[in-house]
């Protein structure tokens, strides 16, 4: 097995339980590590039998673009749709950050993550 990973993807989007986070909008970072079989792609150089990191990154960012009260519920979102899409994917963790999160002080970032297998 074999894990790849998107690290520190930025997006500007519309989530939160109050309706106000979700009409302000807010900056998020995701992270993503996906576990795959990488004996194919080592023997015969085929993105096929891999991750292709722009299929994985256009799946997040249409999931980002759509507004969810939860960060759960969006790590949740991600992961069913990059089981269903990538099929040679075994495991994944996502990340999902909140910067900067209306809390009434000070907070880097709230950060919620999700493992899953198959």
């Amino acid at each position: 097995m074999g894990k790849i990973e998107l690290q520190g993807l930025e997006f500007f989007a519309y989530h939160g339980f109050h309706e106000e986070e979700r009409k302000i909008g807010n900056r998020y970072e995701v992270d993503i590590k996906v576990e795959t079989d990488f004996d194919k792609a080592a023997a015969d150089d085929m993105l096929k039998h891999t991750v292709d990191y722009g299929q994985l990154y256009n799946i997040i960012k249409e999931e980002m673009e759509q507004s969810t009260k939860l960060l759960e519920r969006l790590a949740g979102r991600i992961a069913e749709r990059v089981f269903k899409e990538i099929s040679v994917v075994e495991r994944l963790e996502v990340s999902i950050s909140k910067l900067n999160p209306p809390l009434g002080g000070l907070c880097k970032k709230a950060k919620v993550s999700l493992h899953k297998s198959r």
